[in-house]
């Protein structure tokens, strides 16, 4: 049986605090080189050292993984007395029926997309980090989750509506 694919995102969004303007964000981000450095990077070297290994079935503590997630932000007041966006990323968690509130990870952006659609926003990040700040909160990371069939979280129009807000 697949993983429900209900999102628990906004279960965790506090609105923005009433009355405080919000500035307009600048120019477009240019787009991230990231994945162009992780596809260039070579490949770990097999281990000489004494250093403890995974269990086998268990991926190192390094192993991208490409999360459900996307960027936030809060409006706050800079250093400068002005308001300001605090930006920061919110990975996307779950309802399962068995662990509760989960968090998924993929191996590879085209096992996401089967599972969420291609509309869904995602970040790469280590499978180690990822599972001990989750672990912290009481969350489970399942890895490559099978998930039930269903309508996408996000779609295109999704997208387009919430790049419209963030840049507000």
């Amino acid at each position: 049986m697949g993983a429900p694919k209900r999102s628990r995102l906004l279960d965790f969004v506090d609105p923005d605090p009433p009355g405080q303007a919000v500035p307009k964000q600048g120019p477009d981000p240019r787009r991230s080189h990231l994945r162009d450095l992780v596809e260039a990077a070579p490949a770990p070297s097999a281990a000489t050292d004494d250093r403890p290994r995974p269990r086998p079935g268990v991926p190192p503590y390094h192993t991208p993984v490409f999360v459900p997630a996307h960027p936030r932000s809060v409006a706050a007041t800079g250093t400068s007395g002005r308001p300001a966006r605090v930006p920061f990323i919110v990975c996307e968690l779950f309802a399962h029926p068995t662990y509760g509130t989960v968090a998924f990870a993929f191996t590879t952006p085209a096992k996401l997309v089967e599972a969420l659609g291609e509309a869904q926003p995602w970040v790469a990040a280590s499978i180690g980090p990822l599972a001990e700040a989750m672990d912290e909160q009481g969350v489970t990371v399942l890895l490559d989750p099978r998930v039930a069939p269903a309508e996408p979280n996000w779609r295109p129009e999704d997208l387009a509506a919430y790049a419209r807000e963030v840049r507000r």
